[in-house]
């Protein structure tokens, strides 16, 4: 469902056929969480002990296909679970099943918007992915690590070694100020000991990469991040190898790599982060990237709002703000949109939960309910000019709207107060353009009214 105040005739008329079409699928079979799996991997007996796992952890459903994930497009848009997992071996999570599934969930209702917080559940092996689904123990991020530029102010810890300026590292440590440090020329071995020694959380990396290998110098001569087998080295520019031992959980954002997230065989970059680093959840690339707007976004959520979504939330809610963006955009804008829209794989869990420690925001925003009568309100932070997180490093960045999810799903939406904000509300979260510069003088709120959808147990 959506609200917005461009194309209101055809939205109002839209709100009434799919609010009529969501309260009559739910009734027939509603889901929290759905997990999606092809018959031949669910008949294989390590790979169904994984969809076990799942379904264990989440009380969730089970959806079986044959040959494409869109057979069960149908039982997905009458059970309209909030998580959706697709549970798939190394040979099935290809480039193309990647695009296939950011399509399907996009389709359990008429909105243009992605419609479940979904995540490709793979892993090396069946080991490694029951690994990944047994995992429970939610992950507050206070150490992050990287191999480019972040907006480090806004963690607890971190480090990262620069990828454009040939020596140069930075630091912070807990409570103190961020220092620029002179380092290594190759820091190979300074970033795998990142890894094996500091223990981070996050970890953050750009630049060159193929599906065997990531370049940690972009601008000069560097070493080299190598994969094969479901394990992954260091070599550095002495062809010296250093290997990596990092199994404390973490998740991996490789915001401008090309092809991190490619699995085209077993020695996949992606596969050896999630076999041999830890790496519980993670976002890459299936092809080589040039407009960067589903990548680099993901850190205007994730790092730059600390605490504020939980990495899959933050995932979704930059390509809710691609979608959105999509719906104006022209020429190349249009074209890069469309170039970035389905090719960003998300692997993981998507309801497990990792999350930065809070931290200091550009703004406050929160969201009140009363009965059928919804307030969201947007404070800037005192002193502060304007609606834009800190932003450093990367392309396509930058005064991405504001998203709150809602805590359950609403028809009828009806906007009270706040049409001027030019909101988007849909059934399960609401969305405002960036106002860039903020009027201290005014109360930035959006007041609307909307029905509850009350979703019957499976």
């Amino acid at each position: 469902m959506l609200h917005q105040n461009k194309h209101l005739t055809f939205h109002l008329r839209f709100l009434a056929v799919a609010s009529l079409a969501c309260c009559a699928a739910v009734s027939v079979q509603a889901a929290e969480y759905a997990v999606v799996v092809s018959s031949a991997t669910g008949r294989d007996g390590p790979w169904r002990t994984v969809v076990d796992a799942l379904v264990e952890k989440h009380q969730g459903v089970v959806f079986e296909y044959q040959a494409t994930v869109d057979e069960v497009l149908k039982d997905l848009q009458t059970s309209h679970p909030r998580f959706t997992c697709f549970v798939a071996t190394p040979k099935e999570a290809t480039r193309q099943f990647v695009a296939a599934v950011h399509q399907l969930t996009r389709q359990y209702d008429e909105d243009p918007y992605t419609d479940t917080r979904w995540g490709i559940l793979t892993g090396y092996d069946a080991a490694n992915a029951l690994m990944i689904a047994k995992h429970r123990d939610p992950l507050t991020v206070r150490k992050t690590a990287a191999g480019t530029e972040f907006a480090i102010d806004c963690c607890v810890e971190g480090k990262w070694y620069d990828e454009l300026v040939q020596g140069k590292w930075v630091r912070k440590r807990p409570g103190g100020e961020v220092e620029q440090l002179a380092g290594p020329a190759d820091s190979t071995a300074a970033l795998v000991g990142a890894l094996n020694d500091y223990r981070p959380d996050l970890f953050i990396t750009s630049g060159h990469a193929t599906e065997r290998d990531w370049m940690l110098g972009f601008t000069y001569r560097n070493g080299f991040f190598r994969s094969q087998a479901g394990q992954m080295h260091g070599e550095d520019t002495r062809q010296q190898r250093h290997e990596i031992q990092s199994s404390n959980p973490k998740v991996y954002l490789p915001v401008g790599n090309c092809l991190m997230g490619h699995i085209d065989g077993p020695d996949a970059m992606a596969l050896a982060w999630m076999n041999a680093v830890g790496v519980r959840q993670m976002i890459g690339y299936t092809v080589p990237t040039w407009f960067g707007y589903a990548g680099w976004g993901c850190l205007d959520y994730f790092v730059e709002q600390p605490g504020r979504y939980t990495f899959a939330e933050a995932f979704l809610a930059n390509h809710h703000a691609l979608v959105h963006r999509l719906q104006t955009a022209t020429g190349n804008d249009r074209r890069g949109l469309l170039f970035d829209r389905d090719v960003l794989a998300f692997y993981g869990d998507p309801k497990w939960e990792a999350r930065l420690a809070e931290g200091p925001t550009a703004y406050d925003q929160q969201l009140t309910i009363d009965g059928d009568r919804y307030t969201f309100t947007i404070a800037p932070r005192r002193g502060e000019q304007s609606f834009q997180p800190v932003n450093t490093n990367g392309s396509q960045r930058g005064w991405r709207p504001i998203v709150h999810y809602l805590p359950h799903r609403v028809k009828d939406v009806r906007v009270i107060e706040g049409d001027d904000l030019q909101p988007v509300v849909t059934d399960d979260f609401l969305l405002i353009p960036n106002p860039r510069r903020c009027d201290p003088s005014r109360d930035y709120r959006l007041v609307f009214e909307a029905r509850l959808i009350r979703e019957s147990a499976p």
